[in-house]
């Protein structure tokens, strides 16, 4: 059997190391092609009012989160999970309930 330089097997550890890199990118590329990663941004225009956003969202379990979601000025209470996804509370006016806010203190 022959011996290999120091030089030799620098060089095919790194390539291989390429290689292992090249094959990681490509499948990340192509799991994001596919739609496997879902978006959480989307691109809109800078001019034009955004109706729906994303307020807030809190984990619960390993499983399960809480999304606080604005559309047209109403907020909107979802749990979303593995197995289902559950409306807890709908149509929430957050003017009302920063006036609430303000008069407990």
């Amino acid at each position: 059997m022959e011996e290999m330089s120091l030089g030799t097997t620098v060089l095919q550890t790194l390539l291989a190391l390429g290689f292992v890199i090249a094959l990681l990118i490509a499948f990340a590329y192509g799991v994001k092609k596919l739609g496997f990663i879902a978006r959480v941004t989307v691109e809109q225009d800078k001019n034009q009012k955004k109706r729906l956003n994303i307020v807030e969202i809190l984990p619960v379990d390993a499983k399960r989160r809480l999304v606080l979601i604005r559309r047209d000025d109403k907020e909107h209470l979802i749990m979303l999970g593995a197995e289902r996804d559950l409306l807890i509370e709908q149509n929430i006016d957050p003017k009302s309930l920063l006036s609430k806010n303000i008069d407990n203190r």
